[in-house]
């Protein structure tokens, strides 16, 4: 049985990283330098339509048997920046999270992924991290929302949008795209005014976690951020003008400045915006 083409991305958001090949050890370094090298390679949608064939089967298949030799590709100032998939780390990741975090009623999760399944995945994950005790994966998700901390990895002029078009039926994209440096300065910074103006909470732990992430990756990296399913819950007049990222900018800069009224008016906005997107997951 096949998933149909037509589907639509889950309503998740990624963040990514793109390393060059010499952050590579051999033999992967060849096997991504020769991937690369292809005429054409996988984009999300793929990504996601072998993702959702595997939860076809009764019962579903909710991390990959064997890992994947995908990835996504790009150019860093003419140098070629893989970004492997992971998939089956990424789906322990996941199915973990599920678990621990979903507040799904146990009769719920049982039917979406049975005990015996998640028994023999969580025993498969834990074999092989007894071989693999650094593995990180290269790409993050969050559903129905974008993290606020992620914006801050970010400028505003390394936004890129693309509007969609109904004849042709393609999705408008949102992302933005910079390098390790900026993305660890900037963190560096968000930290630093964080710190000085509160307490260590729940944001100012969010940015330390996210730095420690990018730590693990070449410093000459691609990092992006892409709106990915997100752009079909969000009206598309609203995506247009969306700034989160000069939202973020602008609050650290009054946090900065000592303004700390101009920082909550920016704040409360930006959660309003991303409370809106997230409460649509209940919505019929």
């Amino acid at each position: 049985m096949s998933v149909d083409s037509t589907l639509l991305v889950p309503y998740a958001s990624y963040l990514r990283v793109y390393e060059p090949l010499a952050a590579f050890p051999e033999p992967e370094r060849t096997h991504w330098s020769r991937y690369a090298r292809r005429a054409l390679t996988p984009g999300p949608q793929e990504e996601l339509r072998r993702s959702l064939a595997d939860l076809v089967p009764v019962p579903p298949v909710p991390v990959p048997v064997h890992e994947s030799g995908e990835a996504f590709v790009a150019h860093l100032d003419g140098v070629v920046v893989v970004c492997p998939w992971r998939t089956r780390l990424r789906g322990w990741l996941a199915l973990r999270e599920l678990v621990a975090e979903s507040g799904l009623p146990a009769p719920v999760l049982d039917a979406m992924v049975p005990p015996v399944v998640r028994a023999q995945v969580e025993a498969d994950h834990e074999r092989w991290l007894e071989r693999n005790p650094d593995a990180r994966p290269w790409i993050r998700t969050a559903v129905w929302q974008v993290p606020l901390r992620w914006f801050a990895l970010f400028g505003d002029e390394e936004r890129r949008y693309e509007a969609g078009d109904r004849v042709s039926g393609r999705a408008p994209v949102l992302l933005y795209r910079t390098t390790m440096a900026q993305a660890r300065r900037r963190l560096a910074r968000a930290l630093r005014a964080l710190r000085d103006s509160m307490d260590e909470g729940a944001l100012v732990q969010g940015l330390i976690e996210v730095g420690r992430w990018l730590e693990e990756f070449h410093p000459r990296a691609l990092v992006e951020l892409d709106y990915g399913g997100l752009v079909h819950a969000v009206a598309e007049e609203r995506l247009a003008g969306d700034r989160s990222a000069a939202d973020v900018a602008a609050g650290l800069a009054a946090l900065r400045a000592g303004d700390d009224d101009t920082a909550a008016e920016v704040y409360a906005r930006l959660s309003e915006r991303w409370r809106a997107v997230r409460d649509l997951r209940h919505a019929n």
